[in-house]
């Protein structure tokens, strides 16, 4: 009785389907879910639809393609992809590369290079694509074809520093400045930069830089990549933005590198719920078109019921069974499941395809996703990994790592996807290319030339600055006449004119994820006004007050919220809007500079390789100059981690002079020369009296130290260089009056900008002296800066020592290094700074003590100092304590 119920309820449904539309049936169910609901009835909650396609065959638009014939390109491309990676690993015994990747995702790639991927130009902005970088490889083959690679470049995939070069092993635009565009195979990275690349190109349009289009961005990502955090970490910022230019395609083939992704689970549900319920259009592309039929004879549907039971590992084991296997452990589970298939042979179940590789399904759900209002859509697409490599991998858990096959696994995947190749040839794997006149050719072009030219292309379409900004940054060189002011406010300062400025201001953004306040940016709040996407739809609390928090359309600072890796996307994305929109933004990316390096690395270092251009700014930075906060907030270390990416110049500045010197060059050098750089400032918020330019130290600046104050008197008995960076340079300059003073040592004092620039000028000379050792050697620019500088020398800084001794092999003698290695404490300034002996104190202990060593002084003189200063010899070390 039941069931004949049911039935019936079914049975209502079809007919307001068909006699009414899908609008009215849904509401009748909303309608019927309130009403049992009223009725005390408790239905549990599901963000879940069925095991099944979203789009019904009846809602299936018509393909406009020559599906044949995009079949055969199809197949061609996955033959050179395979025997790129192939080949590379004959003449290359373990170099690696990826087969699996494209084959599982080869059809959802070429319906969006056929249908639906628009190339930039000079009309239209194009779409945005971010290609999962495992598939590299697919893009390559791709590219072979139109007649955009070489098949030289094929052969030296994974070999780019062979004779004609070769291919990068994943997308990565400082290794193919011309062809990738976004690096995306440090997983989890790309989704979270698409999201907010997606909202960037609606800050654009609704400040009025762009025009409004259509654009779509794609991002392509796997199921075991939704494990990082980063990759679902801003999904309901792309909803609540209502980002419907943003377009998810998850290549759901049910594996990771090692194995399931839940094999005691079904991650397509696990996904759609999380998309679903974070506000997202979610589209399931499971069953291929060859279930259509059986899913129409299916009247009571115990067919969806079924594939719902079923974990993932089962569905893995499905995949790599006969059709017997299919039939009797998939349908056997019921007698009316077994009475569906039975017209059907073994071997006509075996070969069901997934929705994923149906290009009929694929071209349904990227028509329904361009053309959805409201929200982003996420694309649910069931694969198999390693589809078409039969027994040397489909499906199976090696899959990943399969970078061979043996001759009869080549002969297999030959024939099975028609590639014109004979048995012998098969063998050697040759990259294969039809003629220029073949219909396949003369299609694929067809096809990219109705989207607007070829992607990936990355190109440099912005135009250079004009303007050389001295005037801008006049006033800075001039110092604060006594008013003390910190660095970071100093900075505030130079933005507020940058904002104003008729060529770049309104190509400045700055971006806060949450700190505005911390860094005295409230002011530009009113003044330039918060972006967001809907304007301000309710009356702030401060609305009475001077610095009202102001939300705007059309506002140009882009307040992130607490999130370093959201606000480091958007540095990314307005950082490469030279290339990605043609528009040369310039971000101020300003944060707890202990948040920075330490916790975002990875997304610092992906802006490296795709030449993101821009400031990156450690606000509140060191680790003795932000009072009471301690451990966790003191950053001692991110000028260190600086260090290893090779284009960003890393700067730490005392004086408001110098941070506008090295502003006005970087955009100089960035926007105006065209360089592919960026930097990082370390800024302070320790008030003191910024001093003047003492005369013309831009170079030195630029390069890394200057002599910012010399000794009284040069001629002294006792002499001594002290290098001071940022904040630590007063207590340098409290030094040398005290040595003078008290301990009649005359010391010149040096301001230390940057020690990466001294390292990297260091190494760049030793390694032009080691391969030119006929001419005449050069001289590192440390070494000619202390050709003539008596005396014992001494650095201190607020980072780790490691920063001045890394360029210590460079100075004329030994050199004593004062640092701050160690973990902070809640203190103040102070006491932070006895407590990691890089005072004024320590630091004139430290160069008596190396005049001592040098026999210049006695011991009494060094332990009359200890006395005098009141320095504790037996404190713990700040390293362990």
């Amino acid at each position: 009785m039941e069931d004949v119920e049911i039935q019936e309820w079914l049975e209502s449904l079809d007919s307001v389907l068909e006699s009414s539309g899908p609008e009215v049936a849904a509401e009748i169910l909303e309608r019927l879910r309130a009403h049992a609901t009223v009725n005390g009835i408790d239905l549990p909650f599901s963000a879940n639809t069925p095991y099944a396609n979203t789009i019904p065959v009846r809602l299936q638009p018509l393909f406009p393609g020559d599906q044949e014939l995009e079949r055969r390109i199809k197949s061609l491309i996955r033959w050179n992809a395979l025997a790129m990676v192939v080949r590379a690993n004959r003449v290359e015994h373990n170099i690696g590369g990826h087969i699996s990747t494209y084959a599982s995702a080869a059809t959802l790639y070429e319906v969006g290079f056929n249908h639906f991927f628009r190339a930039r130009s000079e009309e239209f902005e194009g779409d945005t694509v971010y290609f999962q970088g495992h598939a590299a490889p697919g893009m390559y083959a791709r590219a072979f074809l139109e007649g955009r690679l070489s098949a030289q470049k094929l052969e030296n995939f994974r070999r780019e520093l062979k004779p004609g070069g070769g291919l990068s092993s994943y997308p990565h635009p400082w290794l193919m400045p011309d062809f990738w565009e976004f690096p995306t195979v440090s997983m989890g990275l790309s989704p979270l930069m698409a999201i907010y690349q997606a909202r960037f190109n609606r800050y654009l349009e609704n400040r009025g830089m762009k025009p409004v289009t259509d654009a779509k961005v794609w991002a392509f990502l796997g199921d075991g990549e939704t494990d990082e955090p980063e990759s679902l970490g801003a999904i309901t910022l792309a909803s609540r933005e209502k980002l419907d230019n943003l377009i998810f395609v998850v290549n759901c083939n049910l594996q990771r590198l090692d194995g399931p992704v839940r094999g005691n689970g079904q991650i397509i549900q696990e996904l759609e719920s999380a998309f679903r319920g974070a506000g997202w259009n979610v589209i399931k592309v499971l069953w291929g078109s060859e279930w259509d039929p059986i899913f129409e004879r299916d009247t009571e549907g115990l067919l969806v019921k079924r594939m719902g039971e079923l974990v993932d590992g089962e569905y893995q084991k499905l995949v790599v069974s006969s059709g017997a296997y299919v039939r009797e452990h998939f349908f056997g589970s019921d007698p009316r499941l077994l009475q569906l298939v039975e017209p059907m042979s073994d071997e006509s179940l075996r070969r069901l395809r997934l929705g994923g590789h149906d290009p009929r399904k694929v071209y349904a759900a990227y028509k329904a996703a361009v053309e959805h209002q409201g929200s982003p859509t996420v694309i649910l697409a069931r694969t198999i990994k390693g589809y078409g490599l039969g027994e040397a991998g489909e499906g199976k858990n090696v899959t990943h790592q399969q970078k061979k096959l043996n001759e009869d696994e080549l002969r297999e995947f030959r024939s099975r996807f028609g590639i014109p190749l004979n048995d012998e040839d098969c063998i050697e794997v040759p990259f294969y290319r039809p003629a220029e006149d073949s219909v396949e050719i003369q299609y694929l072009r067809a096809r990219r030339e109705a989207l607007g030219g070829y992607t990936p292309q990355r190109s440099v379409r912005s135009k250079p600055f004009v303007s050389d900004l001295e005037e801008l940054f006049k006033e800075f060189f001039e110092g604060s006449e006594g008013r003390e002011v910190s660095t970071t406010m100093a900075f505030v300062g130079m933005l507020r004119k940058m904002l104003k400025d008729a060529e770049i201001g309104k190509l400045i953004v700055p971006i806060v994820p949450d700190e505005a306040r911390t860094f005295g940016m409230e002011s530009l709040f009113r003044t330039v006004g918060i972006y967001s996407s809907v304007g301000q739809r309710y009356e702030p609390v401060d609305v009475n007050t001077l610095l009202y928090y102001k939300e705007a359309k059309d506002g140009q600072i882009l307040e992130e919220g607490i999130t370093e890796a959201g606000s480091m996307a958007s540095f990314i994305a307005a950082g490469s809007a030279y290339a990605t929109h043609g528009i040369n933004t310039i971000p101020f990316f300003i944060y707890y500079s202990m948040f920075g390096f330490q916790r975002i690395a990875d997304f610092i270092w992906a802006a490296a390789d795709m030449r993101t251009r821009g400031f990156l700014l450690g606000g509140t930075a060191g680790r003795t100059t932000l009072s009471g906060e301690g451990l966790q907030h003191q950053d001692g270390n991110s000028q260190v981690l600086a260090l290893p990416v090779p284009n960003i110049k890393a700067y730490d500045p005392a004086f408001a002079y110098e941070i506008a010197v090295i502003i006005q060059d970087g955009i100089r050098r960035m926007y105006k020369e065209g360089e592919s750089i960026f930097y990082y400032l370390t800024v302070m918020n320790e008030p003191y009296s910024m001093p003047p330019m003492p005369g013309d130290v831009k170079d030195g600046i630029l390069r890394g130290m200057y002599r910012f104050r010399p000794a009284k008197n040069a001629k002294a008995k006792l002499r001594a260089q002290l290098f001071g960076s940022g904040a630590i340079l007063n207590e340098a300059l409290h030094a040398q009056e005290i040595l003078e003073t008290k301990y009649g040592v005359s010391a010149d004092v040096w301001s230390v900008t940057s020690y990466k620039e001294l390292y990297n000028d260091g190494n760049e000379t030793e390694r032009w002296n080691r391969l030119h050792p006929a001419e005449k050697p050069r001289v590192p620019y440390v070494t000619k800066c202390l050709a003539d500088a008596s005396g014992v020398l001494v650095a201190a800084s607020d980072y780790l020592k490691t920063l001045p001794n890394m360029v210590s092999k460079w100075m004329p003698r030994r050199l004593a290094s004062l640092g701050t290695d160690g973990f902070g404490r809640s203190e103040g300034r102070a006491a932070l700074r006895d407590f990691f002996e890089i005072d004024a104190r320590f630091i004139t202990i430290a160069t008596l003590h190396e005049l001592f060593v040098d026999g210049k002084i006695e011991r009494s003189v060094l332990d009359r100092a200890v006395k005098d200063l009141g320095i504790n010899t037996e404190k713990p070390n700040p390293v362990t304590s």
